[in-house]
């Protein structure tokens, strides 16, 4: 199975799912993230994914135009207040409308930020490993 994560700035909620997506397939295939403006991982999702085992520090964030929907299965878009980004093409489109975890203030709530990350990251660890049952 093939799947791509998107959101808009591919820092945070499309990164813990690529990185999520990589350790619960089961089965060879390609699981990549990309945005419609592309920042920066964001080093809370770095953080809180080695608190599970999955490095994601080496990830980069990557425009949506670097891919081909033909290449994926599904196409998993992640935004809930944002507008998301569109890949074209003919392919399965999931929408799970997460809140980017980044919108908390991490400078005046540190250990708030933290726990809308974890939050996300949970969720999406069950919601992929959903999708994934439901298509074995």
């Amino acid at each position: 199975m093939n799947l791509l994560f998107l959101c808009v700035a591919n820092s945070a909620r499309s990164q813990m799912a690529e990185g999520l997506g990589r350790k619960i397939l089961a089965e060879p295939g390609r699981v990549a993230s990309a945005g419609s403006m592309p920042a920066s991982v964001n080093p809370l999702a770095v953080k809180v994914m080695r608190e599970i085992g999955i490095d994601i520090s080496q990830h980069r964030s990557k425009c949506v135009s670097e891919f081909n929907a033909a290449e994926f299965d599904y196409v998993v878009t992640l935004c809930a207040d944002e507008v998301c980004p569109v890949l074209p093409g003919n392919v399965t489109r999931v929408h799970w409308p997460l809140p980017d975890p980044a919108s908390v203030d991490r400078a005046s709530d540190p250990e708030g930020a933290l726990r809308a990350f974890r939050k996300v990251r949970d969720e999406l660890e069950r919601r992929i490993t959903a999708l994934l049952c439901s298509t074995s």
